[in-house]
């Protein structure tokens, strides 16, 4: 297995911490931990080596027992250089939670920390992930550090949305669960170059890949929306967001940034995205508003209603008033032709068509040339094997120059077909 250099900084997330530790633990990692000062008002020293077996770090003038070995190596007989010595020896270097002050510090090469210190000497992949209050991490100065981060090639596994330690307070800023950092991780040292890959073609973890997605925002959507009859029942659909994430998660591995607004999705959220929860199509196209000017590519995966009840009921309708109910319906918005109407010449956008029959392709180059689209995605939903709900899709790209027929395969697999076909038309762009 690997061997994980952690280090914590101050922050009520420093306790998820603990249990990424025990969680990197038990699936046969070796773990050393290096803590701030102010980390050390949220978690002790002692529970961290208690959890790794090895001496935890704070200062980089205090004498390390280990001489700088992870649990799983024998001890040099001299005492090296303590910041230097463990990430020599790691695999990689996770710093989480990440304060904006770290964040900051990091940024501008500050070496005032151990943990500061072993960034700049790391020669492993460096990975960051924030942890803090919304309108923290929303500020343009926090933004901008990790942007500058990014470039560096830093990895940067974005924070999730939801509540947050100040009470009342919901948002961006909340540390990933400890499984999905680990994942994150695990991926990321199987993807350095000395490491053994996958056979295939150059996928998501190649350099080729990582180069051309390094530092470009995406945005996703994915699933399907609900839009409400009553306080109980919906109009909705078969889509259950599972192309939307293997988009998300692929494009995350080439090393973008990645924000998926996602529609009553329930399958796992992917490790390192942002993710913003919506159910309607109104709550999708007030999210893709908010997210679209500050994004480079746009794949619109998720199933957005074309009609919504004109009038929702308050209340759950009774049997009785069901014997010969009649809804009226009213269209939604068509959220993607607004979008396009706004994009920059930076922008690239992807529609997403699931149609019926034998003219899917047909109605495809029209929503292609209607909304004035840089490619289509098409699927027929007709066959039961491929679509909504199940782990295989069979896709045909169209874009202004012809058109590109992906067989049969993993939705994950479809999502690498569409991602370098995205990467050829920003080339020539």
């Amino acid at each position: 297995m690997s061997r994980i250099l952690l280090g914590v900084s101050g922050g009520i997330a420093a306790y998820k911490a603990l249990e990424l530790v025990r969680l990197a633990t038990a699936a046969g990692h070796a773990v050393r931990v290096v803590q701030t000062p102010a980390s050390r008002r949220f978690v002790g020293e002692a529970s961290f080596t208690a959890l790794t077996g090895a001496p935890v770090l704070v200062s980089e003038f205090e004498r390390d027992p280990a001489h700088g070995a992870f649990p799983d190596q024998e001890s040099p007989t001299y005492q090296p250089i303590g910041h230097l010595a463990l990430v020599e020896a790691a695999d990689l270097y996770l710093i989480a939670p990440a304060s904006a002050n770290t964040i900051a510090k990091l940024a501008h090469g500050h070496a005032d920390n151990l943990l500061t210190s072993a960034a700049l000497a790391a020669t492993c992949p460096v990975v960051v992930a924030p942890a803090m209050n919304n309108r923290m991490y929303e500020h343009p100065a926090v933004r901008a550090n990790l942007d500058a981060l990014r470039a560096r090639g830093v990895h940067v596994i974005a924070p999730d949305s939801g509540r947050l330690a100040s009470k009342g307070e919901e948002g961006v800023g909340r540390l990933p669960e400890p499984a999905r950092l680990l994942e994150a991780c695990e991926r990321l040292i199987a993807e350095v170059p000395d490491r053994v890959q996958p056979a295939g073609g150059a996928g998501a973890g190649s350099p080729a890949a990582q180069q051309a997605w390094r530092g470009l925002r995406v945005l996703v959507t994915a699933g399907g929306t609900r839009e409400p009859i009553d306080s109980v029942r919906f109009l909705g659909n078969s889509s259950s967001g599972r192309m939307g994430l293997a988009l998300a998660q692929t494009a995350c591995a080439r090393g973008a940034e990645v924000t998926v607004v996602g529609a009553n999705v329930s399958l796992p959220h992917p490790p390192g995205v942002t993710w913003c929860e919506v159910s309607t199509a109104a709550q999708l196209q007030q999210a893709c508003e908010r997210e679209f000017p500050r994004c480079d590519v746009l794949l619109m995966a998720a199933a957005v209603a074309d009609f919504r009840p004109a009038a929702a009921r308050n209340g759950k309708i009774k049997k009785a008033e069901r014997e010969r109910l009649t809804l009226e319906l009213e269209p939604t918005a068509d959220v993607l032709s607004a979008l396009a109407a706004r994009r920059t010449a930076r922008q690239t956008l992807v529609g997403f068509a699931a149609e019926h029959g034998a003219r899917a392709l047909d109605h495809g180059r029209v929503k292609l040339r209607a909304k004035r689209l840089d490619a289509v995605v098409v699927n027929d939903i007709s066959r039961p094997d491929i679509g909504f709900e199940v782990a295989h899709n069979e896709v045909t790209i169209l874009t202004a120059a012809g058109e590109q027929r992906v067989p049969r395969a993993s939705k994950e697999q479809v999502a690498e077909a569409i991602l370098d076909a995205v990467e050829r038309l920003r080339t020539q762009a």
